[in-house]
């Protein structure tokens, strides 16, 4: 008796790389690194009318060893930088970085000396989101797209020249 007769069509074959992309893709670790106004924001998303746990993103962590996705929301000022460039180190690999409104994503209208003009000027950043702050759509879009890309195989921003 072949393998094929003894196995038949209860076999299932794929790449390991494809099913550990399908498992990080649906059990995102969010951690919030909020400061301002977006996470506020970010408070509606995690609630039942928008609940981001629809889309893998329940289980929201304090800690950055056992978190894969930061979300910076808000604005970030040259001391907090610091702080948030450790957080981000913390972080085991794979990890992946949004930005959460325009603050967090480019500097917004706080363009003065103590401000960070962008978090992408000291951590790598997967997909921005804009707006002042984010709808909770926005959110959960941008979750959605981060999604995409993990389940076609791309590296995050952090990765990409790692072998």
């Amino acid at each position: 008796m072949g393998l094929e007769e003894t196995v038949g069509q209860s076999a299932l074959t794929t790449k390991i790389d494809a099913v550990l992309n399908w498992g990080r893709k649906n059990s995102l670790w969010p951690l919030p690194f909020g400061t301002a106004c977006c996470a506020i924001e970010f408070m509606g998303v995690v609630a039942s009318p928008f609940d981001i746990s629809r889309f893998g993103a329940e289980v929201v962590r304090f800690s950055p060893r056992q978190s894969d996705l930061l979300m910076v929301a808000g604005t970030i000022t040259h001391k907090q930088a610091v702080i948030l460039k450790r957080i981000y180190h913390q972080m085991a690999e794979p990890k992946w970085v949004l930005a959460m409104g325009a603050c967090a994503s480019a500097g917004a209208f706080y363009d003065n000396y103590c401000t960070l003009q962008g978090i992408d000027q000291i951590i790598p950043v997967d997909v921005y989101i804009p707006g002042c702050p984010p709808r909770p759509e926005a959110v959960l879009h941008a979750v959605v797209e981060l999604q995409k890309r993990i389940q076609n195989g791309e590296k995050p921003k952090g990765m990409q020249g790692a072998a």
